[in-house]
C-alpha cells in the first residue's frame, strides 16, 4: 500500500499542475502573476497556522474515536499515524486515509476491520460539519441550498439505515451467500465499531469538534481574501469554502481537484471579485490547505517508516 502511494501522489500532483495551468490560462498569466505578487504574503503564516489548528482538532477527534472503541496507543505514535494519513487528502473523498488503519496494523497489530470504520465516520462527521457551515450561507445568499439540504438528508438517512441492526443482518445474510463465511467476522467487527461511533453521545461531540476544525480553514480562506482587500464577509467566506469543499468531495475526484477550485473561483466571481484575484485566491488557499496537508503527511510517513524499520532491525 505504501509502495503504491508514491505513484498515486505523483498522479495527483500532475492533475493539480494541469488544473493550475487551466486556471492560469483562464485568468491570464500576466494578470495572475501580478495578483500573486500583490498579495499580502505576511498573512501566509496565520493562514498556515489555521490549517495546522484544523489538523490538531481532527487529531483530537481521531484520538476520541480510538479511545471509544478501545484502541490505546502512545500519543506520539498515534499523532504520526494520523498525520501520515494526511498524505491521502488527495484521494477521492479522502477515503484513502484508510492508510491509518493499515499503519495501526503494522505498528500495533490492530485489526484493520476494527479501526477502518473510524475513517468512514471521520468522513461522515466532515460532511455533516461542512453541511452545517454551508447551510446558513446557502439560505442567506440564496445559493446552493437544494444541494446542501439534499446532502444533509442523505447523510442522516444513511446514519439511520446503518443504525438498524435488523437491516444489517438481512444484508449480511445475502453477502454470506456470495462470499461465504471467510470475511463475515471482519464485516461484523467493522459494523460493531461503526455502530459505537455513530451513537449520538459520540457523534454529536465529534461533529462539534469537526465544525471547529473546518471553521479554522474557513477563517484561513477569509484571510486570503483579506490579503487582497476584497470586500467579503466571514459568513460569505465560510459559505464559499465549505460549499466548494463539499462539491469537491461528492465529485469523488482525487482531493476534489478541479471541482473544488472551479466552485471557489466561480463563487468569488459571482460575488463581483475580479477574475485574476478570484483565481489567485483559490490557488493560495488550496496550497495552504490541501497541498500543505499532503506535505505534512509525507514528512510524518517518512518518520514513521524509519521508526518501523528500526524496530524490525532490532
Amino acid at each position: 500500500m505504501i509502495e503504491n502511494l508514491h505513484e498515486k501522489i505523483l498522479t495527483s500532483i500532475l492533475i493539480g499542475i494541469l488544473i493550475l495551468a487551466i486556471m492560469t490560462i483562464y485568468a491570464n498569466f500576466e494578470k495572475l502573476l501580478l495578483s500573486l505578487k500583490h498579495f499580502k504574503w505576511a498573512l501566509i503564516i496565520p493562514i498556515l497556522t489555521l490549517s495546522t489548528l484544523n489538523y490538531i482538532a481532527r487529531f483530537l477527534r481521531w484520538e476520541f474515536y480510538l479511545r471509544k472503541i478501545g484502541i490505546k496507543i502512545p500519543l506520539p505514535k498515534s499523532f504520526l499515524v494520523f498525520t501520515s494519513g494526511l498524505t491521502m487528502s488527495i484521494t477521492p473523498g479522502k477515503f484513502g486515509e484508510a492508510l491509518k488503519s493499515y499503519l495501526l496494523k503494522i505498528t500495533d497489530d490492530v485489526q484493520i476491520s476494527r479501526s477502518a470504520p473510524i475513517v468512514v465516520v471521520e468522513r461522515l462527521a466532515d460532511f455533516i460539519a461542512l453541511v452545517i457551515l454551508a447551510l446558513y450561507g446557502s439560505f442567506y445568499f440564496n445559493y446552493g441550498k437544494e444541494i446542501t439540504l439534499t446532502i444533509g438528508f442523505v447523510i442522516l438517512g444513511g446514519i439511520f439505515i446503518v443504525s438498524k441492526k435488523k437491516i444489517f443482518y438481512i444484508v449480511l445474510d445475502q453477502v454470506k451467500k456470495v462470499i461465504g463465511d471467510k470475511f463475515t467476522s471482519k464485516i461484523h467487527t467493522a459494523y460493531n465499531s461503526t455502530l459505537e461511533l455513530i451513537e449520538p453521545k459520540i457523534l454529536i461531540p465529534s461533529v462539534l469538534i469537526t465544525i471547529v476544525s473546518w471553521f479554522f480553514e474557513c477563517i484561513g480562506f477569509y484571510l486570503v481574501t483579506y490579503g487582497y482587500s476584497v470586500d467579503i464577509s466571514l459568513n460569505l467566506a465560510t459559505f464559499i469554502y465549505s460549499f466548494s469543499t463539499i462539491a469537491g468531495a461528492i465529485s469523488m475526484l482525487p482531493g476534489g481537484l478541479g471541482l473544488t477550485e472551479g466552485s471557489m473561483t466561480g463563487l468569488l466571481i459571482l460575488n463581483k471579485i475580479p477574475k485574476d484575484i478570484a483565481v489567485a485566491t483559490t490557488i493560495i488557499i488550496r496550497f495552504a490547505t490541501l497541498w500543505f496537508a499532503v506535505a505534512i503527511g509525507l514528512i510524518s510517513l517518512y518518520i514513521l517508516q524509519k521508526k518501523i524499520k528500526n524496530l524490525k532491525d532490532d
